[in-house]
């Protein structure tokens, strides 16, 4: 597993998201036995590599997806890319998809000299959450490219009746109000980076993965810290809350819940019915592909 894995159930199955360039699905019984694992297959191969990151199953037929995509060739001599964020829909529930285009991109200049190790630029590593109380999809990603300002985890928003046609449809978060095109706007972050991704010692928060949290009647996310050389040297993995992800500012401050260790947290929900995106007090940590602890939510 690479990136963020998203998952839902159906037909008292667990469909279990993951990707490493390409997605994949792994399917388990309701005793987690794995059935089987196999390849998504996708229409088109114009966003490959491509990670599924969130998925949102609207009925037994009909999933919606979201992807990070890393265009390649976008730097002489170099591998550094600028991670995009695209659509993608289901009409047989889940086992293949059709590409609806990039929904987020970033509209800072592309930084050949960054020398993070990865990126030049670009939004992706991203979670996409519904809150039915208002009708939005809300993206929370990592931006990684421009000014200081405008680095670090931000947040867009896109109504849930443009779902079906996402291109165009999603708006940014920036300077109070959300009125930034998802393609090429500027970004307010939530958390901003405190160095800037440009250079060797980069310190910043990445990679949200986030949940709704029926025990606390709040949306939880989980990130990654880098900090603070070249190659995105895991510093921890941090938690954060928000009752209202439409009130950028009410997210609480982060706070440190593992010591180093490897990319990518990320919750699996282990009450009947619950996922990655909805869960209840007691879930499984993962990081990346592993789980040795559990959380237990609990309103103080």
């Amino acid at each position: 597993m690479d990136s963020n894995n998203s998952s839902f159930w159906l037909d008292g199955r667990l469909h279990v998201y993951h990707s490493w360039a390409a997605p994949r699905v792994s399917i388990f019984d309701t005793n987690m036995n794995l059935i089987q694992t196999h390849a998504i297959a996708v229409d088109r191969q114009e966003h490959f590599p491509l990670w599924i990151e969130s998925i949102w199953r609207a009925d037994e037929d009909v999933v919606y997806a979201w992807y990070h995509h890393e265009p390649k060739g976008l730097c002489p001599n170099s591998k550094l890319t600028a991670p995009e964020i695209g659509a993608l829909v289901s009409n047989d529930g889940g086992m293949s998809f059709r590409d609806l285009g990039i929904v987020l991109s970033s509209g800072d200049t592309i930084d050949c000299n960054s020398e993070n190790g990865f990126f030049a630029g670009g939004h992706g590593d991203f979670s996409v959450v519904f809150d039915p109380r208002d009708g939005f999809f809300y993206f929370l990603f990592g931006s990684y490219g421009g000014d200081l300002a405008g680095q670090g985890i931000a947040i867009a928003r896109m109504p849930s009746s443009r779902i079906a046609a996402p291109r165009g449809s999603v708006l940014k978060y920036f300077q109070g109000a959300w009125n930034e095109p998802g393609l090429g706007g500027a970004v307010t972050p939530i958390f901003p980076a405190s160095t800037a991704w440009q250079g060797r010692d980069t310190d910043a928060f990445w990679g949200p993965s986030v949940h709704w949290n029926t025990a606390l009647g709040k949306y939880v996310a989980l990130m990654n810290r880098s900090c603070c050389s070249p190659m995105w040297p895991q510093e921890g993995v941090y938690l954060t809350m928000n009752s209202e992800p439409g009130n950028p500012a009410g997210w609480s401050a982060p706070e440190k819940i593992l010591d180093g260790g490897d990319w990518y947290p990320w919750i699996l929900g282990l009450g009947e019915g619950e996922t990655t995106s909805v869960a209840g007090s007691r879930v499984r940590l993962f990081v990346r592909a592993e789980s040795k602890q559990e959380i237990l939510f609990h309103s103080r």
